[in-house]
């Protein structure tokens, strides 16, 4: 499925070094709002059934359970999804007070939006009454009304109206407002932490660690004019979807001829950080006026889904969002240099060579998660050269589903 949006206006990214916002509530909830599954021994045993300690040369690759088995995605999700900061969208969809955009993260429900003050916030998308969603997609309103009994709360989560309650004992309005999520901006990203046990000083340091730097000299900080989102459902598990991206460029000369024209393979270089891996590759057509990558191409994975990419004037964001242990969905969001947004001729052309990668891609994923499903295979080996952000990745998935 793909989802074209419309152009919105330019962003400065990264100019807004980091800002966090607790939500505001009339009086604390008196309801939980973890999401957590325990850990049985079955998915404990296929967490083990990886050993990061084994160097790259000599490691196998994490087996297929990690790939198809339902109590391991349900690890995931509380462990790796459910705790820490996970990029969700930027700051120009939600530009003026009263927008909100929303969205789904394993079985949570979100939205986000600038309250009147334009101070962002983000709540649960789940109306206290009968747990009906409240919005879907994005727009802007003045307040979100349930639309099964039309329970009514406010941008700041509080509970304006409950209908036809007459008769209703021991309820306090005040207890009964959005539950918060705490939301945070690093640049133009919106971020969300679903773990109330946070340390709100340490967002940019958790989230990119010493790569900021690097991610700014290699102009992921310059402004840049939003083009377009593209959506897709690939059925295939969310890894395998990252694991594609994190092959140092091993499958590009066999699977997009088109793209390895392109770029100069044996410039390939992975730098490795905390929690961010960077892949970065020479241009090989510099000469071509409507090249689309320039002289350098720049990717940039963060910690666990999420994809930055910046190649000549273009930058695009990827996030890959699990749906289930066989299905995710994978947000492309286009940006560009301003001096080129009202190219049409080149927009159009560039995307359509960035449509055809994508489609390159969705046809492997899916071809892999279903060779991964085969009893025929169990776990494979790395090329120790070009894996290595791939085994990386793996490291802090085991790390963070025993820790």
């Amino acid at each position: 499925m793909i989802l074209q949006l419309r152009p919105i206006g330019r962003v400065s990214l990264f100019q807004t070094r980091f800002q966090i916002n607790n939500n505001p509530i009339p009086k604390p909830i008196s309801v939980s709002v973890s999401v957590s599954c325990s850990l049985s021994h079955e998915a404990e045993k296929i967490v083990r059934e990886f050993d990061p300690k084994i160097p790259i040369e000599q490691a196998p690759t994490p087996p297929s359970s990690w790939y198809t088995d339902p109590s391991f995605y349900a690890l995931e999700l509380d462990r790796v999804f459910y705790k820490g900061w996970q990029a969700v969208g930027y700051t120009e969809q939600i530009e003026q007070p009263h927008d909100f955009f929303s969205g789904r993260l394993g079985n949570v429900e979100f939205v986000v939006c600038r309250d009147d003050d334009g101070k962002i916030v983000a709540f649960h998308n789940v109306c206290r009454h009968h747990a009906s969603l409240l919005v879907s997609g994005s727009g802007k309103t003045s307040c979100f009304t349930c639309p099964y009994h039309g329970w009514t709360y406010g941008l700041n989560g509080a509970l304006r109206k409950a209908t036809r309650i007459s008769g209703i004992q021991d309820f306090a309005v005040n207890e009964f407002g959005l539950v918060p999520i705490k939301v945070a901006t690093w640049g133009p990203f919106v971020l969300l932490n679903l773990d109330k046990e946070i340390v709100t000083d340490k967002i940019a340091s958790e989230w990119l660690g010493s790569s900021s730097e690097l991610l700014s000299l290699n102009g992921v900080d310059s402004p840049l004019s939003f083009v377009c989102r593209r959506e897709y459902i690939i059925e295939c598990n969310w890894k395998v979807f990252c694991d594609n991206y994190l092959d140092g460029g091993y499958h590009v000369p066999f699977a997009h001829k088109g793209l390895a024209s392109g770029l100069s393979l044996d410039s390939y270089n992975t730098s490795i950080f905390e929690k961010v891996s960077i892949q970065s590759v020479e241009g090989g057509s510099e000469d071509r006026e409507d090249d689309r990558l320039g002289s350098k191409a720049f990717y940039a994975f963060v910690y666990p889904n999420f994809m930055i990419n910046r190649y000549g004037p273009w930058m695009d964001t990827n996030l890959a969002i699990p749906l289930g242990p066989r299905k995710c969905l994978v947000v492309f969001d286009y940006f560009l240099e301003a001096s080129l947004k009202d190219d049409r001729a080149f927009i159009e052309r560039s995307l359509k060579d960035s449509e055809k990668v994508q489609m390159e891609d969705i046809a492997l994923c899916e071809g892999v998660q279903r060779g991964i499903e085969s009893p025929a295979y169990i776990t494979g080996r790395y090329a120790p050269n070009v894996e290595k952000a791939m085994h990386h990745f793996h490291c802090l998935l085991y790390d963070n589903l025993i820790n």
